[in-house]
């Protein structure tokens, strides 16, 4: 299969020029193996071979040599390189050494330096709607955040193409594989993620069956902010006595094997005396995760248009996540005391901010643009933070537009880096 551009393409050779190493990290299957050997010289994968690991630890500079950038694929494999490459990265004074793609984070110890100035952190996360080829990027996120006057553009996505997307998920490996495929393909993933995944990458010792109660709890809470004590509640719904303390163990290692990225709330400056909500929403790094844990097919998914609506909120963060990238964006969700919420606020590291409401139809527009409007004009100091680049509605519509209030309705298969 021919190797398909991804947004992150675009971010590796600055990183590569900034940075002696840079560590490329992702959820398994993200893609980050091959998007990495497009931009290196050589490679080693330590999982290739139990005998690798041996020669990791008893001779690590064997694993080092090669034309650079130098791959090392899976390098959490040996966590004991982080060292030896951060002092070959000094030894060497040069950039560009070294790219290290992982599926999961080693537990930090006293004995790793934190590789501050020698190495570069980039996430790579699964596909978005314009990096599969579904979405025509006519509107590009990197305009609105220039001050796009105004958005014209035609979706090619039926409602129920988006939910066949949202099943089969933004995973490289399944482009071109039938729907069926692709869903059988993402239950063995969770099964593999909760039954060998956890326990080894993230050394945690669980009972599964806990764990996967948990998923499932996390997949009927997608893009709400569920708190600890209501998935305990679920995990427990069966009789089990599971406490808080261990389900935050497992949220730790389903966040350190990157299959959960939760979205934290905006701590931004207010003009008014609300209060500002501080929990995070639940998201899996990719919506078909949340189908797989619960079993929902695209035409089952599409007949319940409420947990659709959550569903697409989580692909739009998905993809806002992907897109802001470029720019070094953060995705935040806004909730205040008076029951004010907004999907989803993007920052940036300039101090420039956008804002986006998600609606799987469009008959609650109205609303949308009238939350978004009175965020920008009542609630946030516009005078500390600056006014917004861009209000808008991302919706699975079939026309984008721009309102007469300046606010754009934006539908996801238009919308691109």
């Amino acid at each position: 299969m021919a190797y398909r551009q991804r947004v992150v393409d675009r971010l590796l050779p600055g990183y590569l020029a900034a940075f002696g190493a840079v560590v490329l990290e992702g959820a398994r299957a993200a893609g980050k193996t091959a998007t990495a050997l497009q931009h290196s010289r050589s490679s080693v994968r330590l999982d290739a071979s139990p005998s690798l690991l041996e020669v990791a630890d008893l001779s690590p500079e064997l694993i080092l040599e090669g034309d650079v950038p130098r791959l090392v694929d899976e390098w959490q494999l040996a966590p004991s390189l982080w060292n030896v490459i951060r002092h070959e990265v000094d030894f060497r004074q040069a950039k560009g050494q070294f790219i290290l793609s992982g599926s999961a984070t080693p537990e930090d110890d006293v004995t790793r330096h934190t590789g501050a100035g020698r190495f570069g952190r980039l996430r790579l996360r699964p596909m978005s709607l314009y990096e599969v080829g579904a979405s025509s990027g006519a509107v590009s996120l990197a305009e609105l955040v220039a001050g796009a006057g105004r958005v014209g553009a035609a979706s090619g996505l039926s409602y129920r193409d988006m939910a066949v997307h949202a099943v089969r998920g933004g995973w490289p490996g399944l482009l071109g594989v039938p729907d069926d495929a692709a869903a059988l393909a993402n239950a063995s993933y969770l099964d593999d993620l909760i039954r060998i995944e956890l326990p080894t990458a993230a050394d945690v010792r669980h009972d599964p069956i806990r764990v996967r109660r948990l998923v499932e709890s996390l997949a009927r809470n997608v893009a709400t902010e569920a708190k600890i004590v209501s998935l305990a509640a679920d995990v427990n719904a069966d009789g089990g006595d599971t406490h808080a303390t261990t389900l935050r163990v497992y949220l730790d290692a389903l966040e350190r094997v990157f299959a959960v990225e939760p979205q934290p709330a905006w701590n931004v400056a207010l003009r008014s005396r609300s209060r500002l909500r501080t929990t995070a929403k639940v998201h899996f790094v990719d919506p078909s995760l949340a189908c797989a844990a619960l079993r929902v097919g695209a035409d089952r998914l599409a007949r319940d248009v409420d947990y659709f609506g959550c569903v697409f909120e989580s692909m739009v963060v998905r993809d806002l996540r992907v897109y802001a990238s470029l720019d070094r964006g953060e995705v935040f969700h806004y909730r205040d005391n008076t029951g004010l919420e907004v999907d989803v606020v993007i920052e940036f590291p300039g101090g420039g901010w956008g804002a986006v409401e998600v609606k799987l139809g469009e008959q609650r527009l109205a609303d949308a643009e009238a939350s978004l409007l009175k965020l920008a004009r009542e609630r946030v100091d516009t005078a500390l933070v600056g006014e917004p680049a861009f209000l808008a509605v991302v919706t699975a519509g079939q026309f984008a537009r721009t309102l007469p209030s300046g606010v754009h309705v934006i539908p996801l298969a238009t919308l691109g880096p």
